[in-house]
């Protein structure tokens, strides 16, 4: 599942309403060379590193997918996400398609540029594009979180503009105006998402 949208859009909050909702899912934490906001976690909101050290990972080609955004590395661990589904099992190349097989899905909160690398690598993956309910609402929210200055909120918002131009490459869109209901309709995708008849067919294979 790749969730992407505009900074600001609350994707760290759906996210955590989805997994306290819902079970059988995984939400891989990114890796990035951004500094820490006020309230982030290592590990819970980001994996923090140094710019060396992510482009160690790069070369070591460990990354499902990783872009530059405003100047600092994004990426998603492969390795990592396989090492966690794998629960201490062997793991190889295959385990992450067997675990999603099995009906765990992993999230993914991913820029625009990130996204599009794993829908290329993963065709089937399911990608969400969350967007606020106006612009003008994004912008409370960004002045609300009192972490950048006016010139960088206006630089995100024209941003957020340019990422929208994206929205009809992703499979759903989903607004963020009440956190509950945006994870509801998110849980109502990949419910109707799990019936597809490939995934159900062995069910009356036989018959």
């Amino acid at each position: 599942i790749v969730l992407s949208g505009p900074s600001g859009v609350g994707k760290s909050t759906v996210i955590s309403e989805l997994l306290s909702e819902r079970e059988n899912i995984y939400f891989s934490v990114s890796f990035t060379t951004r500094q820490p906001r006020v309230g982030e976690e290592d590990g819970v909101n980001y994996n923090f590193v140094s710019r060396e050290q992510f482009e160690s990972m790069i070369s070591g080609g460990e990354l499902l997918e990783y872009a530059e955004y405003v100047h600092n590395y994004y990426g998603t661990s492969l390795r990592l996400i396989e090492e966690k589904l794998s629960a201490g099992t062997d793991v190889c190349s295959s385990d992450l398609q067997e675990k999603l097989d099995q009906g765990i899905d992993v999230i993914l909160e991913i820029e625009i540029q990130g996204a599009a690398k794993v829908r290329e690598k993963m065709p089937e993956a399911v990608s969400l594009f969350l967007v606020p309910p106006s612009f003008e609402e994004l912008s409370r929210r960004l002045h609300r979180r009192a972490t950048d200055a006016e010139e960088v909120i206006q630089g995100r918002l024209q941003k957020a503009r340019e990422e929208c131009k994206q929205i009809p490459n992703y499979d759903y869109l989903v607004v963020n105006d009440k956190v509950s209901e945006a994870a509801g309709e998110i849980i109502a995708i990949l419910t109707a998402e799990s019936c597809r008849t490939k995934h159900r067919i062995n069910l009356v294979e036989g018959v």
